[in-house]
């Protein structure tokens, strides 16, 4: 990656008492189109924001010209996840006004995270980000498919003018290809999937190098993302 074509900037984010830790990746001077679009993306349930995959990801998104901010929140209950979310949605809409549009996405939980608060924003016709970006979304345990119910409640009840992109491996445990057919076939909003052929949970495949899956993973969301504002 260019590191000519990105700027990176840390931040601390308000999060009542607290503070969360924040990276900001920006286009540089030299990306000609401004930044226009945001995308929010956060870890899953282990880990921080500087995981591998999300830092290329946000270099990638950076260096194609979309604005994103990534974010540390560590727990493991959901409903605190989503606050904190909250409170990085909003601290990108007030300090940065020219980002007209707003994508959320993590990674496994922060996948579910940033549904949860899209369905929240979704109530809001004023206030409502574009869409969704699922990497690894983690459709139930390994070896407990029935949680899956539960799990994609919020994506369900999503509107069908939202846009929604799953990026998962078709060897990954807690995402059966099966089920996910069948419940996005439940869904109202539209719908793209990326399949990574062998990839696991954690988006690796056996006998391939890391760098070249991020390659292709990241090539597929900003070419799906360039779509979505074109």
């Amino acid at each position: 990656m260019n590191q000519e074509l990105f700027l990176e900037e840390n931040l601390k984010i308000p999060f009542g008492v607290k503070q969360l830790d924040a990276v900001l990746c920006r286009p540089s001077v030299q990306v000609k189109h401004g930044a226009h679009t945001g995308v929010i993306l956060t870890h899953g349930a282990g880990g921080d924001m500087n995981f591998r995959q999300l830092v290329a990801l946000a270099h990638a998104l950076a260096a194609s010209g979309f604005l994103c901010l990534r974010f540390t929140c560590k727990g493991l209950n959901l409903a605190y996840r989503v606050k904190a979310y909250h409170a990085v949605w909003e601290y990108l809409k007030t300090h940065f006004p020219s980002v007209k549009q707003v994508f959320l996405g993590g990674r496994s939980m922060g996948s579910r995270a940033a549904a949860a608060l899209l369905r929240q924003l979704s109530d809001d016709s004023e206030d409502m980000a574009q869409g969704l970006i699922c990497l690894s979304f983690p459709l139930h345990p390994p070896a407990r498919r029935a949680a899956h119910q539960q799990r994609t409640e919020d994506l369900r009840q999503l509107p069908q003018q939202m846009t929604i992109l799953f990026v998962s491996g078709t060897e990954d445990d807690m995402c059966d290809r099966d089920l996910f057919n069948t419940t996005i076939e439940k869904m109202k909003a539209h719908i793209d999937v990326f399949w990574l052929d062998g990839g696991c949970h954690g988006l690796t495949v056996k006998g391939r190098s890391e760098e070249s899956v991020m390659e292709e993973v990241n090539a597929y969301v900003t070419t799906w993302l360039s779509k979505q504002v074109a």
